[in-house]
């Protein structure tokens, strides 16, 4: 039972841990100026970020884990919708990261003050 318990706080789900990791992609000037989720306009030079569950406003530091780059941004919009990826950025906040070449990268996400 233990050892299920600590597999579970690993797992890349906020329900076990504070931390998720896996993969991360931008988006910028395609949906720049364009209405979120969360009602707000998308400003790709904000550091700003869409994930799928986490609440509009919650801060996340987001790591990138191949250069250990770190920036802080916050969720105003839902995503990704691309399999296998666990948060989008905006292109702000991936350029901070390193990765607007490469489009995506390894993270490891963080929410701050909960």
């Amino acid at each position: 039972m233990l050892l299920v318990a600590t597999l579970l706080t690993g797992c890349s789900t906020f329900g076990g841990g504070d931390s998720q990791t896996g993969k991360a992609s931008w988006y910028g000037s395609a949906h720049h100026g364009k209405k979120t989720a969360s009602g707000e306009r998308f400003d790709q030079h904000a550091l700003t970020a869409a994930h799928r569950t986490l609440p509009f406003g919650t801060q996340v530091r987001v790591t990138n884990l191949d250069n250990g780059r770190e920036v802080t941004v916050r969720v105003n919009d839902r995503g990704p919708f691309k399999r296998g990826r666990i948060i989008d950025l905006s292109r702000a906040a991936a350029q901070r990261l390193d990765m607007l070449r490469s489009g995506v990268a390894p993270v490891r996400i963080q929410p701050l003050g909960r």
